[in-house]
């Protein structure tokens, strides 16, 4: 039984399985937005996290670290949306990026994806839509019904369109659950709300409609039961017929007394509700007819959260245990389940023919064959078509309708169930055969054209086949559409598309013949076949094999052709292309060297043979490209040394190409050919490539051929380059020994790179004239030493005082120290000494002299530097020094001069006499090396004092380190000493910073001590140091600061007790405020610090000054103490923070105190704020009295504040007696309505003209049923249009329609009215009193908002109001459509005709003619005459046609034909012909050709009529089928018609053949007939064989002899014409010919020889293109420029 059941059920999941905990599967923590994935949020310890399970891959759950209020997944991809309070993200997971965020204002209670790209956010009281793509922000869309006041939001639905929306809520009412919707209309903006539990949109197109109609079902439990409805929402779509609302029961069991619906989900697919309940029911109900076709539990649990499951049209969910269960339509059970369970035939044949099920074919069968054997053909055609799976549409039924017999005058039954087939559906493979066979008879191939358009056949290769034999074209069509891959390419080169060929190959993966299809291409088109050729080598891979490609293009002797194909087909330079890079390079070079040469310079191909190509290239005269080529060195060598016919740049590139042993065989071949021409081509080699070479290698090539030349070029090129030390000294070599001295002496100088020793050696050995090159090598390598002793030694003094006064003065402290050296006279070194005014280091020479104990030898000449006012530390350094070994008064020349170096001095003298060395160093401030002398000497009275003088921080921090093991020696000499001895207070400041910076407070308070409390120290008194004293004592020592503090009076009193309280010392603070009487601080400090304010109270009573009071007061109210706090407010007579206290005394509600605060204040300051708070104290303690005297009165209190506050508090009498007083009558009209005073509150609100208060004052008088006061409140409300609508609505809401409809009527007078009155006032009408719309429309239509009016006419059935209504509107088609659909009512000829004639759409045309053909057929040809101009008249005879009444519109016919229009002309000769009105037939078609003449022939060559069968043959002749013609003439022995047809048709055969059959069937006399009337076309010798045959020449003797007559005519002028021929060619000269030369193609390419280089090859025009011949062209003799390439 379990396989009949019209359903498949199916679990896909167990959540808790994968690691879902159970308590965390829930309508809060789990969503399923579709059927592909499933998004929980869990908990695991402290960790939140979201598990996103794809049900593709549903073991592998994908957990993320998220924490989130809600998380929803998109329903296609993998995009999570997240909700935390307000805030909301959209993130794409895939990505790890954040696409989307925004802060709501309002908290989100439900959202859910509507769509791919849109989430729908419900918060408490509206609904909005936000879009994922752009930045746009979410969109506000309707607010939410009161009726959801208070549900819990379960679901969101929309249609496809989004133009339908629902809210969906629950709530607990009365012991049960109850369901709360809201239906939203976008585009009407308008919302209604309905009772019910779970719904869903679905879109179906019902039979007979041609458009989709949105369907809305929803189900509800009641406690009187449970009912699913479906209804069609918005307008059906125009020509759709409504759908009919279904309202059927929902079965619950008896034990389900509390069941309800929860979850609804349409299948698209079979038109089936699934409707699930809360205990896990599933309901099946047929969309169309509400039936009920299955219902069972399929879940112990609640179901809480469904989706559509795609893969089966089902519905998918997930229960509280975690089972992610489906249940879909088992579609091969359904209809059989319906048929024998369900007992319902009808809704299993409408559910198998509306969705395409199984299970219903006997049942269509049987009918089928009912209707056919009844022979309803027709009937039996719809049957077939519609059966389900095309269990009917076989070749066997086709023969059915074939075998039938075409009743007379009618349409086959065949053709009946073609025609309903293509109206329905495609037609297969075996309906297309056998419709397209008579079409295409009939020559109506335009009709398949137009069925393939509308892709009503199927396509094959049998059909294709047949439509060949007719239209290629058309074929090529078919074959494409079938998907025959062989026979589209065959059609595309038949119709000349080679270019197509490739493309679809590749597309449907078909491999055809390329070659054979490039051959046929070659053949017909060369250009064509070029470009079919460079398109199988698009790709990467060719189509076909390149040999046998280019192998087509050299058999059509097409080299141009063929190179530039081949250039495209080896441009990716493959090595197993060589070949044929080699074939092409061989037959260029062969016919046309410069293109083989600018393809080699193009460096596009390396894999051809290239020593073949380099004797080809060698031979053509191309000895660059063969050097490139040549790999044998011996080749290479041949022809390299050739350098005058070679480009020299390309030829020291072509060395790089080399090795180096050939490359130096090369060079080496080179100079032995022709040094002289080549040496210089051999340098720019070998500079070039030096570094392969060798510079070694090169240099002994050089010098084996004594080329010293050569090689001082070669190096020169080099040496500024290179690094080699022998390249350099080389190069000086070559130099000296080429006489370039300069040349020397720059690399000597500028060069770092050769070895000084090696050229010092050798420039002394060579003995150049001039010494300069080696001064500038011991110079710079410092051998000035041994330059000195070689020039002294070889009497070159000279050359000595030239180094030193011109070449390098800064030498000369080694030049003295080695004339030193070599015991040179005292007299030559002094004078050098002196004549040296270059610079030179001072202290280098006192060094090298000091070296030598001869310092005094420098005396003399550092006092005349001196006396010459010389600074330099040097000179006074080396004097000092001399100064101190002599004991020549060196301190005071130490003290007094100010030029020498401290440092240098001092630390000559330490050893000497450490005094000398502080003097030093006191003097250069060298406070480190001062300080080392010092200590090492234990000088620390000097260091103290030099410390005190020196008053720098940085050295006290030094010397006060604690590392310091001479700290307190130190600080014993500071303390008695150096502070004693001073009268500066800046050195006593610093020595006191240097000790609080070393942190040494107690010797620091010490010190201080002696200082301040000293009487003798003239710093007693001194406020910094007492201050600093304090603070001191503050941070080292608190036991001792109360006693300064009473000790000292010079101190900073405030700053100091700040930093007491910043210490925590809160008494010593209070001593020294109060000390110095700043009793404000003093208060504070009890306040705020020791927090005691009884003590504080005690301290202001004694001071009692207004500002210790106030701030005594401001702590009170800090601490609550609001009556003692305005006391002391009072006493200080302090209204400043009147702020403050107000706040308090609201909050407190101490009004009877704040009254004497606020009176004392206002005494103080007039300030607004004040007077207003004094008012509101007044009405809050009720003293009104008081109120209205001070209101009275000048005061700056804002009074409107105040009576707003007492209405929001509902003080209605003292708000009353404000808002008089201001004269604020909307307010004051408000505040009477509060309490009861109506007519006061009107004539307020007279008073105060405002659209506000006139509506507050009207609802209220409303809600008391005070209509006489609301409607005079109203008049004055509805001239405001805005304010309209919520008036409107106020009284419908409360049931007061009458009443409102009476103040609408009363406001039309009024001057004021506006549209929105008439419009609102119409719909009232429509609603509540439709008797009285026409009228009122009548009379204002003008003055209404027409389609605010339109709709409520239609809501209310008022059709001939609507029809009046969408005239005026100028919404003609829908005014026709209206008449049409409710013609009772609505239709009036006249008015039909006359809007009919301004619709828009010309649709209604013929919805227009179909509506009269079934209610007013004899007025059918009156509304074609008014639809003439506009209709289109072939779909009009269409229509007549498909309904069979052609004969009732022949006027129209008639009328329209002029157009010469197909279908007219087509339709009125069908007509004609059944009338047999042949002379009116003939008429026609002479008048109007635009028909079907072969159809219309083939029609009427088979018609009873000989007329008729006459009218066919002459369609045939004006076709140009003659011989149908003709045959036909003489089946009706129409002898003068087939004589006439047979001359007209200029065809011999047809002709004959007619002359033929008057001889079978006896006719002479036709046989001569014939012979004069086609006389041009006849052959004499057939027409006389005939009449021998048939003795009957006298009959063919008058034709004979004009013919013997003809011909003997034309000889004669054919023999004139000859001697004329042959006299013009005597008279001519024979012109003499060139000497005729033997052809290049016959004499080869031996019969010629190389050209000189620069001259052009034969076939080569200078300058020209190329020397290619065109294609097709005889070769011609050499010297013939033929062709361009």
């Amino acid at each position: 039984m379990a396989q009949n059941l019209p359903i498949r059920f199916q679990e896909h999941l167990q959540l808790q399985n994968i690691g879902i905990n159970v308590q965390q599967i829930g309508f809060a923590t789990l969503t399923m937005e579709s059927d592909k994935f499933i998004c929980v949020r869990e908990k695991v310890a402290d960790t939140s996290q979201v598990v996103i399970i794809d049900m593709a891959d549903s073991t592998n759950p994908i957990r993320r670290p998220i924490t989130a209020d809600s998380a929803i997944l998109n329903p296609a991809s993998k995009v999570i949306a997240l909700k935390a309070g307000k805030n909301l993200q959209i993130f794409n997971i895939e990505m790890k990026s954040r696409m989307k965020a925004h802060q709501m204002t309002d908290d989100v209670i439900f959202w859910k994806w509507i769509n791919l790209n849109t989430i729908s956010l419900v918060t408490e009281t509206s609904v909005y839509h936000w879009s994922m793509e752009g930045e746009s922000q979410p969109q506000k869309i309707f607010d939410r019904h009161s009726s959801l006041a208070g549900c819990q939001i379960i679901n969101y639905r929309a249609d496809m369109s989004l133009k339908w929306l629902l809210l969906i809520g629950i709530s607990a009412q009365q012991h049960r659950v109850a369901g709360h919707m809201q239906l939203y209309s976008v585009e009407r903006k308008v919302s209604q709300p309905i009772e019910g539990h779970a719904a869903a949109f679905a879109q179906m197109k019902l039979p007979g409609n041609t458009e989709e109609s949105t369907l809305f079902t929803f189900a509800v439990r009641t406690p009187q039961g449970g009912k699913l409805h479906i209804i069609e929402v918005g307008t059906p779509p125009t020509g759709n017929q409504p759908f009919t609302k279904k309202a059927v029961d929902v079965f619950f069991p008896p034990e389900a007394q509390t069941d309800f619906p929860v979850a609804m989900q349409v299948s698209s697919k079979y038109d089936v509700v699934y409707l699930i309940t809360k205990f896990g029911y599933v309901h099946l109900y047929d969309l169309e007819t509400g039936t009920c076709i299955y219902m069972n539990r399929i879940s112990g649990e609640t179901i809480f959260v469904t989706a559509v499951h795609e893969a089966t049209s089902g519905i998918i969910g997930v229960n509280r245990k975690g089972q992610v269960l489906s249940v879909s339509v088992d579609d091969k059970n359904i209809v059989p389940y319906v048929t024998n369970t369900l007992q319902n035939p009808d809704l299993a044949l409408r559910m198998a023919t509306r969705n395409n099920l199984a299970g219903a074919e006997e049942l269509f069968v049987r009918k089928f064959n009912m209707l056919f054997g009844q022979g309803q053909y027709s009937e039996a055609a719809k049957v077939a078509a519609k059966a389900p799976q095309g269990i009917l549409r076989t070749p066997e039924t086709i023969q059915r309708f074939q075998q039938v017999p075409p009743p007379p005058g009618q349409t086959s039954p065949l053709l009946q169930y073609f025609g309903i087939l293509l109206e329905s559906s495609q037609l297969n493979k075996y309906e297309a055969l056998e419709l397209c066979r008579p079409v295409l008879a009939q020559g109506k191939k335009q009709l398949i054209e137009k069925w393939l358009k509308e892709d009503k056949l199927e396509c094959s290769e049998e059909l294709g086949e047949l439509v060949k034999q007719v239209d290629p074209t058309l074929a090529l069509s078919v074959f494409l559409r079938a998907g025959v891959p062989g026979k589209v390419i065959q059609c595309f080169a038949e119709t000349g598309q080679f270019h197509k060929i490739i493309l679809y190959a590749k597309k449907v993966q078909y491999v055809p013949d390329y070659i054979f299809l490039l051959r046929n291409v070659m053949r017909l088109n060369p250009e064509q076949g070029t470009e079919f050729a460079k398109m199988l080598i698009q790709d990467d891979e060719p189509l076909a094999d390149l040999s046998q490609v280019v192998d087509v293009f050299m058999e059509m002797n097409m080299v141009q052709q063929c190179t530039s194909f081949l250039l495209d087909a080896l441009k990716n330079n493959r090595p197993s292309e060589g070949p044929l890079q080699t074939r092409l390079l061989e037959m260029n070079l062969m016919t046309a060297p410069q293109v083989a040469d600018a393809i080699m310079g193009n460096q596009m191909f390396t894999h051809f043979d290239r020593p073949h190509i380099a004797q080809l290239c060698e031979k053509a005269g191309l000895l660059q490209r063969a050097l490139e080529l040549y790999t044998d060195i011996y080749d290479i060598k041949r022809a390299v040394v050739h350098t005058h016919l070679l480009n020299p740049d390309w030829l020291v590139n072509y060395f790089g190409s080399l090795s180096v042993e050939d490359s130096l065989e090369c060079l080496k071949a080179m100079l032995q050919a022709n040094i002289r021409q080549n040496l210089q081509m051999v340098v720019k080699i070998a500079s070039k490539y030096y570094e392969q070479l060798t510079t070694t290698e090169l240099i002994d090539l050089f010098e084996s051929f004594k080329s010293f030349e050569g090689l001082f070029y070669f190096l020169g090129s080099i040496v500024n380059f290179s690094q080699d030390s022998d390249v350099h000294f080389k190069y000086i070599q070559a130099a000296c020994k080429t006489g370039q001295i300069k040349e020397v002496e720059r690399i000597c100088r500028e060069s770092n790179c050769y070895d000084p020793e090696t050229v010092k050696n050798f420039l002394k050995e060579a003995k150049l004239t001039d010494q300069l090159p080696l001064i500038i090598v011991c110079d710079r390598f410092d051998f000035v030493h041994d330059l000195v002793l070689y020039l002294y030694r070889h009497n070159l003094q000279k050359y000595i005082e030239i180094y030193v006064q011109k070449v390098n003065p800064s030498r000369l402290p080694i030049v003295v120290g080695a004339l030193l050296d070599v015991d040179c006279t005292d007299d030559i070194i002094k004078n050098l000494v002196l004549s040296v005014r270059g610079a030179f280091s001072t202290d280098d020479l006192v060094e090298e002299v000091e070296k030598r104990n001869r310092l005094k030898l420098l005396l003399p000449w550092l006092e005349s530097r001196v006396h010459e006012g010389v600074e330099e530390p040097a000179t006074h350094n080396a004097l000092a020094k001399i100064y101190i070994d002599s004991n020549n008064n060196p301190e005071r020349y130490l003290k007094e001069n100010q030029f020498y170096d401290s440092r240098v001095v001092g630390r000559y003298c330490e050893k000497r006499d450490p005094h000398l060395a502080c003097v030093a160093y006191e003097r250069g401030q060298c406070d480190e090396e001062l300080i080392k002398v010092c200590n090492q000497n234990s000088l620390f009275k000097t260091e103290a004092r030099y410390l005190v003088r020196r008053r720098d921080p940085e050295l006290w921090g030094v010397v006060l380190q604690p590392d310091n093991t001479y700290r307190r020696q130190l600080i014993d000499q500071v303390v008695q000493t150096a502070l004693s001895e001073t009268q500066d207070p800046e050195d006593v400041s610093v020595a006191v910073k240097a000790f609080m910076s070393a942190d040494l407070p107690n010797e620091l308070i010490e010190l201080l001590e002696k200082i301040v409390l000293d009487e003798s120290s003239i710093f007693r008194d001194h406020r910094n140091l007492q201050n600093l004293l304090i603070l001191t004592a503050i941070k080292a020592a608190e036991s001792r600061v109360m006693e300064y503090i009473n000790r000292l009076d010079n101190y900073d009193a405030p700053d100091i007790a700040n930093i007491a309280i910043a210490s925590e010392l809160y008494e010593e603070a209070f001593a020294i405020f109060k000390k110095f009487e700043v009793n404000t601080s003093a208060i504070e400090v009890l306040i705020q610090h020791i927090h005691n304010l009884d003590r504080a109270y005690e301290f202001a009573e004694r001071c009692n000054q207004p500002a210790v009071w106030s701030l005594l007061a401001k702590a009170q109210l800090e601490e609550g103490m609001v009556k003692e706090a305005i006391d002391s407010y009072i006493k200080a007579d302090d209204p400043s923070c009147y702020t403050e206290v107000i706040q308090a005394a609201n909050q407190g509600g101490n009004f009877e105190d704040l009254v004497r605060y606020l009176q004392m204040a206002r005494k103080k300051t007039r300030e607004s704020f004040i007077e207003t708070e004094l008012v509101f104290a007044f009405a809050k303690t009720n003293r009104l009295a008081d109120l209205e005297e001070f209101i009275s009165g000048p005061n700056h209190a804002q009074i409107q504040q105040v009576g707003e506050r007492c209405y929001e508090e509902k003080m209605f009498e003292a708000a009353k007696l404000l808002f008089n007083n201001i004269s604020n009558f909307a307010r004051l009209a408000s505040t009477l309505v509060h309490l009861g005073e109506f007519q006061a509150a009107v004539d307020s609100a007279r008073k105060a003209n405002s659209t506000r208060t006139w509506k507050e004052v009207c609802f209220s008088c409303v809600d008391a049923n005070e209509f006489r006061m609301a409607q005079v409140c109203g008049l004055h409300i509805v001239v405001h249009a805005d304010e309209l609508e919520d008036l409107i609505n106020y009284y419908q809401n409360r049931g007061y329609f009458n009443e409102l409809i009476t103040l609408l009527e009363a406001a039309l007078g009024l001057e004021r009215a506006h549209m929105g009155m008439f419009t609102e006032l119409a719909i009232l009408y429509s609603k509540y009193k439709p008797s009285k719309m026409r009228e009122h429309l009548e009379l204002f239509w003008s003055r209404v908002n027409i389609p605010k009016v339109l709709r409520a006419a239609d809501q209310a059935h008022l059709w001939s109001e609507l029809v009046f209504l969408y005239d005026k509107y100028e919404e003609y088609d829908n005014a026709v459509l209206t008449m049409m659909s409710h013609p009772t009512e609505a239709w009036k000829e006249s008015l039909f005709k006359d809007v009919i004639t301004k619709v828009a759409n010309i649709e209604l045309y013929y919805k227009a003619l179909q509506f009269y053909l079934e209610h007013k057929p004899l007025l059918i040809n009156d509304l074609l005459v008014v639809l003439t101009p506009r209709m289109d008249h072939t779909r009009a005879v269409g229509f007549f046609t498909r309904v069979s009444h052609l004969h009732l519109v022949k006027p129209y016919l008639c009328t329209v034909q002029t157009n010469n229009n197909k279908a007219i002309n087509e339709a009125l000769n069908q007509v004609y012909i059944e009338d047999e009105d042949y002379e009116s037939l003939q008429k026609s078609i002479d008048s109007f050709d635009n028909f079907d003449t072969i159809a219309l022939a083939q029609q009427l060559e088979k018609h009873e009529l000989l007329e008729f069968r006459r009218i066919a043959a002459y369609l045939y002749k004006c076709n140009n089928r003659w011989a149908q013609s003709v045959e036909l003439c003489k089946k009706d022995k129409l002898f003068k018609d087939a004589m006439m047809y047979a001359c007209e048709s200029r065809n011999v055969e047809i002709a004959e053949a007619l002359i033929a059959w008057f001889l079978e069937i006896g006719k002479k006399e036709c046989f001569a007939a014939c012979l004069y009337s086609c006389y041009d076309l006849l052959h004499p010798d057939v027409i006389l064989e005939l009449a021998w045959r048939h003795n009957i020449m006298d009959f063919a003797m008058p034709y004979l002899v004009q013919v013997t007559r003809e011909y003997l005519t034309k000889v004669d002028k054919l023999l004139q014409s000859d001697a004329k021929r042959t006299e013009e060619e005597q008279d001519q000269q024979p012109a003499p010919m060139m000497t005729e030369m033997p052809l290049m193609i016959t004499a080869g390419p031996a019969m010629t020889s190389m050209p000189p280089a620069g001259m052009v090859p034969p076939g080569m025009m200078p300058g020209g293109p190329g020397p290619y011949p065109t294609p097709g062209m005889q070769p011609q003799a050499p010297g013939f420029y033929g062709g361009q390439f």
